[in-house]
């Protein structure tokens, strides 16, 4: 499901930060009583009541100034309009409207259908009733709430959730059936290439400048007989490289399509050792617990011989070794060198995806594994595991049943992973172990 992005906006000080913290229910975002304290986005996948959304903290927006740094904030919180699916707009009841809430409320006005007025810092009820001041801005009834202490807060991220767009309508841009693949990595990687050779035609714009895709691009095709949607993703860039402006929002979508998406498609440059940003891509991917292919684009250009593949695919696995499991292979985007290969590892890791074990077969592979390797424990408490099952597919979620399951050190978790990999494959595919007491 394409996830939705709800933005927080508003003049500085009036709380936005306070109320982000509480929507994702952790002290992310930076408070302080200084105005401005939140210069960049931040942003955060959270849910209410079962409905996942991204919401993201902006700078508070001051319409009229000189000051470089605010109106850099000004941008992104322009930016955060302009990309949300829905929008906070924030005012504070002890102060009242202020000349920049309507100069705000202006910007706004044409979007007016994706924006929730809120009224922060409301502690009682007489200031409830002083809540309907703020309808003189123009977006209807305003809903009163204190970030700190949590008063309607509940009815806050109700009204949220009703207003955003339903299951079945973000959805509508998938088909049924349908294989989702995002291709993510650094700018100027190829991914454009890669996808117009996929879908053979120049429907994503191609150049050699970094950073020409902003948008993720969602593109249905068919291949032997599977229905697939690819996502070109704009690239990734480290953190710090990212500055105010338009690049946030597309690591934004980057991320956004890697959580959309079944398979991730990680390109590599073939030029350029891999990176720590390449890395962050492939850890992202895993934490989200999607499938994994990694790509070497551009290897038309590297000289080569019958060594050379071997020794990159070594010097590949030995830096991101947590993803051994990743097939890999060298293409050219350019030249379609190897694309159709590609699609097919695609349909090989999707059918991994979807693999099940009987639940006779896990318990024989338990009794095997345990057999050949018991677990321990520091204090030498007893471990015991009674039974185990495969729940769930796309991600396989394996279910050991036990008598304590906080008995269960990390590397013998690792153990039972490798372990499944070997005996029943699941190339590509991130795969989750849940422990159960047996009461």
């Amino acid at each position: 499901m394409a996830i939705p992005i709800v933005a927080i906006v508003g003049r500085p000080n009036v709380g936005k930060s306070t109320i982000f913290n509480r929507m994702v229910k952790r002290r992310l975002a930076i408070v302080d009583k200084e105005s401005g304290v939140t210069r960049d986005r931040k942003y955060y996948q959270t849910e209410w009541n079962g409905y996942p959304f991204i919401v993201v903290d902006t700078g508070g927006i001051v319409p009229s100034t000189k000051d470089t740094m605010t109106q850099s904030i000004r941008a992104q919180a322009e930016l955060a309009i302009e990309e949300a699916d829905l929008i906070i707009f924030v005012a504070d009841c002890k102060i009242g409207i202020t000349d920049y809430d309507q100069q705000i409320a202006k910007m706004l006005f044409p979007v007016q259908d994706k924006v929730i007025l809120t009224v922060n810092k409301v502690d009682n009820d007489k200031e409830e009733l002083e809540v309907y001041e703020f309808m003189a801005l123009g977006f209807g009834d305003p809903i009163g709430i204190s970030a700190i202490s949590g008063r309607n807060f509940s009815e806050f991220q109700d009204q949220i959730v009703n207003k955003l767009p339903s299951r079945s309508e973000i959805e509508e841009q998938f088909r049924e059936n349908t294989i989702k693949i995002a291709v993510v990595g650094k700018p100027n990687v190829g991914k454009s290439s890669l996808v117009n050779k996929i879908i053979g035609q120049n429907s994503v714009i191609v150049d050699d400048i970094p950073g020409t895709t902003r948008d993720s691009i969602h593109l249905n095709f068919e291949y032997n007989g599977c229905n697939m949607t690819i996502i070109d993703t704009a690239g990734l860039r480290r953190k710090s490289r990212v500055k105010f402006g338009i690049e946030y929002f597309s690591n934004l979508r980057s991320l956004r399509s890697i959580n959309d998406a079944d398979i991730v498609l990680v390109l590599l440059d073939a030029q350029e050792e891999i990176s720590v940003q390449d890395k962050r891509i492939i850890e992202y991917a895993q934490s989200q617990f999607k499938a994994l292919i990694l790509v070497v684009n551009k290897w038309d250009v590297i000289e080569k011989d019958h060594k050379t593949a071997k020794k990159y695919e070594d010097e590949i696995r030995y830096s991101v070794n947590y993803a051994s499991y990743a097939p890999l292979i060298f293409i050219s985007a350019k030249s379609g060198q190897r694309v159709r290969k590609l699609l097919d590892l695609v349909l090989f890791v999707n059918k991994q995806r979807e693999k099940r074990i009987p639940t006779h077969y896990m318990n024989a592979f338990l009794q095997k594994i345990v057999g050949q390797n018991p677990p321990t424990h520091t204090l030498h408490k007893r471990v015991k595991f009674y039974y185990a099952s495969q729940v769930d597919t796309n991600p396989p979620l394996f279910l050991f049943v036990m008598n304590n399951a906080t008995l269960i050190a990390e590397n013998y978790q690792r153990y039972i992973q490798n372990q499944i990999r070997q005996e029943f494959g699941f190339d590509g595919v991130t795969i989750k172990l849940k422990f159960k007491d047996k009461s």
